[in-house]
């Protein structure tokens, strides 16, 4: 085990490694740049602004300097945040990002299990159907429509909660409950789903009647065998899951203004702001593959059979 996390640690950095080298390519290639959409400037004031961000450079120069200031931690200076450096901004943005997406994965974990577990075991009754039904429309209603729903029940209607803000304000941790719930809608219907699938599977099992026939009570083969058997392609899912609840809290973010790196996101893909762009790609790739990373570790804990060579 521990030479396998040693080489997967190791292999991590040729993946960020590329993962840079594209977004860099990319991005410079694209048409315009972080100067165009500025008022009409005239040439020397452009050329000032050029060299001032060594984009007067040759691209391999530029790239290959943008690489030793990664190595150096410094992601750059801010194209449009003149004030404030990308690491300044992802520093004071992504706290919060994580505090939402760990809250919402964290829900999503909880209530995707326990209601998938109650959906196998009561297979074909009211409260399968119910749990499927609820899972469904969770995958197939967008965000950006469940958001606007929830602010006009229960911050509109209702009263019960605020319609924005966040757990810094006067309101306090009120102001996480919605967007955490909205968040973890799509990832409570996935794991519900995953999880009533594979205690299925696994109820259907050689082991699992072995174990019934030793006379094990119910609950004692659920929780020792069943559980924790079905949890593997849970544990597989929650990997990118994570990723993708960061990642998917842009939209999140814009309805329920959360102060998170979404928000600086969005605008630096509008403003072609290079350096941020590639900031927050580089911070959510990381992400992925640390979160890729623990996921496997955990796999092999929950099966002993897998063997790490």
């Amino acid at each position: 085990m521990g030479k396998f996390i040693v080489k997967r640690v190791l292999g991590l950095i040729p993946t960020m490694f590329v993962i840079v080298t594209l977004s860099f390519f990319m991005i410079r290639l694209a048409p315009g740049g972080p100067f165009s959409s500025e008022r009409k400037v005239t040439p020397e004031i452009l050329a000032n602004l050029q060299h001032k961000y060594h984009m007067d450079e040759p691209l391999g120069m530029q790239y290959l300097r943008y690489i030793g200031d990664i190595l150096h931690g410094d992601l750059g200076p801010s194209f449009k945040n003149k004030d404030f450096t990308v690491n300044q901004l992802i520093g004071s943005s992504m706290p919060n990002s994580l505090v939402l997406g760990i809250v919402a994965l964290a829900i999503a974990v909880v209530f995707g299990i326990t209601f998938g577990l109650l959906s196998a075991v009561r297979q074909n009754t009211w409260v399968d159907y119910s749990t499927m039904s609820v899972a469904s429309i969770g995958l197939a209603v967008p965000l950006f429509v469940v958001g606007p729903v929830a602010v006009l029940v229960f911050a509109l209607k209702l009263k019960w909660l605020p319609t924005s803000g966040w757990i810094t304000g006067r309101q306090g941790w009120k102001t996480i409950i919605m967007p955490a719930m909205t968040l973890a809608l799509p990832y409570f219907s996935s794991i519900a789903r995953l999880t009533r699938a594979s205690v299925l599977e696994t109820l259907r099992s050689d082991y699992i009647r072995t174990a019934r026939a030793k006379g094990l009570k119910d609950s004692v083969v659920m929780v020792k065998h069943v559980l924790k058997g079905a949890l593997l392609p849970v544990v597989s899912y929650l990997g990118p899951a994570f990723a993708g609840i960061v990642t998917g809290s842009v939209v999140i973010e814009q309805i329920f203004l959360v102060p998170g790196i979404g928000n600086f996101f969005v605008k630096s893909a509008l403003n072609r702001d290079y350096t941020m762009i590639l900031g927050t790609v580089i911070v959510y790739s990381a992400i992925l593959v640390v979160m890729n990373l623990i996921v496997d570790i955990l796999y092999g804990i929950l099966d002993p059979r897998i063997s790490y060579k």
